[in-house]
């Protein structure tokens, strides 16, 4: 699809079109969008108090353990383009997880990561649970993430896919109760309590 060269207003996009990441560079509006299969999806304008205390809480927690270790922790906003072509115009998903670990430094760039993160973890609000289940979930399966968390933050649980013979298998859910251990970046351990802490202030 064609697109002008610079677009500054979302209104000006067919939402209904299909897009790729070279027309996503040239989107200079503020709202934030991620594209997946070539839709535009909209994302909240911000993230509320609670989803920033876990994004936080998960991503101080990552950082500690990974210094000075291969992997690398990124919070969103982060560009994830999901594609084996590095050309723009062929790339048609760029997805923006809250929280993502990349091990491989071959897929960073300056603008993000080409290619799927090992970790993926995505907090879910009432506005995009739908996103999130529905698409999310067989898009990061597809493109080979090892791993993927859902938190719930009101349920104060996390649900973790691991990728077994490329098919995410669930593992039962985590309560406050639970330590998870992730097996895509090696030795990492939480208390399910500790994603949580400090949500009760809000």
């Amino acid at each position: 699809m064609e697109v002008a060269e610079k677009i500054s207003d979302i209104n000006q996009l067919d939402m209904n079109g299909l897009y790729t990441y070279a027309d996503y560079l040239t989107w200079t509006f503020k709202e934030r969008v991620e594209l997946i299969k070539g839709k535009i999806f909209r994302m909240s304008p911000a993230p509320s108090t609670i989803h920033q205390i876990v994004a936080l809480n998960l991503a101080v927690e990552l950082r500690v353990f990974l210094k000075k270790k291969k992997c690398k922790a990124f919070v969103a906003p982060f560009d994830v383009r999901l594609a084996k072509n590095k050309s723009s115009s062929s790339i048609k998903t760029v997805v923006q997880p809250d929280v993502c670990v990349v091990c491989d430094h071959s897929k960073l760039d300056k603008r993000g990561c080409l290619g799927s993160p090992d970790l993926v973890v995505e907090i879910l609000s009432p506005a995009n649970n739908e996103v999130e289940l529905s698409y999310k979930f067989d898009l990061y399966e597809s493109n080979g993430v090892k791993e993927y968390w859902i938190v719930y933050p009101f349920e104060q649980s996390v649900q973790v896919y691991v990728l077994e013979k490329n098919k995410f298998v669930g593992l039962p859910p985590y309560s406050t109760n639970a330590i998870i251990n992730s097996k895509a970046v090696e030795g990492f351990t939480i208390p399910v309590i500790e994603i949580f802490e400090g949500i009760d202030i809000v």
